[in-house]
């Protein structure tokens, strides 16, 4: 059965745009934590996926929250709503094996009625909903778009241990979710990847090999990713700097 578990929470009304859903990919293995479910880890006392969705419950352009997670966390994640006050329209299905299935299948749950598609990664709890509402705003007028940073750090192109070339560090640039799509466009994406058995790492690819181009706006550099236990201490360190900032 494809939809497990599904909760509704009521929201008063919403704003004139475009409707948007966001999808929250919650649904990895957390294979780098040591066995530790990452969503469910405390940054200072509140749990990385209950951050994030605060912050998308905040953001003005978010009309729908759907939610991607592993079956055995369907009615944690549901009470991590309730607990945390998630106030928008949410609903918690069942993932893929990968993320382009958990992605696909939360897609075929969001509202018809969305215009656009937003996809959101549950371990991004540092987010802002003035980042999610600006990504989604640059969508509105593109069909398509993502945050990013200049990276920092010389890249170099690799094969079999020598390396191939080095990329003009200025043309490169790390992305970061979420990543806003027009809903025909990324629907299309996600059922021409599943077809032809593509492996893509991010939703932009999926689009991308449709050949269609990908906006980019600021991101920031505290949207960081928990992935290790030492990204938990970072997180709780830019938290306390954001709240000591005027």
């Amino acid at each position: 059965m494809k939809k497990l578990f599904s909760r509704l929470f009521h929201r008063k009304g919403r704003g004139e745009h475009p409707y948007c859903s966001i999808i929250v990919a919650a649904a990895g293995s957390s294979s780098r934590m040591g066995g530790e479910n990452k969503l469910m880890a405390p940054i200072d006392g509140v749990p990385v996926l209950a951050r994030t969705l605060q912050a998308i419950n905040e953001a003005e352009l978010v009309d729908e929250i759907v939610i991607a997670a592993r079956e055995e966390d369907l009615i944690a994640i549901g009470d991590l709503c309730k607990i945390y006050g998630v106030t928008k329209p949410a609903k918690i299905v069942r993932g893929g094996e990968s993320r382009l299935e958990s992605v696909y299948l939360a897609s075929l749950e969001c509202r018809r009625e969305a215009a656009f598609l937003a996809v959101h990664d549950g371990a991004r709890p540092m987010v802002t909903p003035e980042l999610i509402d600006r990504t989604i705003a640059l969508a509105h007028r593109t069909n398509a778009a993502a945050p990013a940073i200049p990276v920092k750090d010389t890249i170099k192109v690799v094969r079999e241990g020598k390396v191939v070339s080095t990329p003009p560090r200025e043309e490169l640039r790390a992305i970061q979710t979420p990543q806003v799509f027009d809903a025909a466009l990324f629907r299309a994406a996600l059922e021409n990847a599943r077809a032809f058995g593509e492996s893509v790492t991010d939703d932009c690819s999926a689009v991308e090999l449709l050949g269609k181009e990908i906006f980019l706006t600021d991101g920031a550099p505290e949207n960081i990713k928990i992935t290790t236990p030492e990204d938990l201490l970072l997180a709780s360190e830019l938290l306390h700097s954001r709240e000591v900032q005027p």
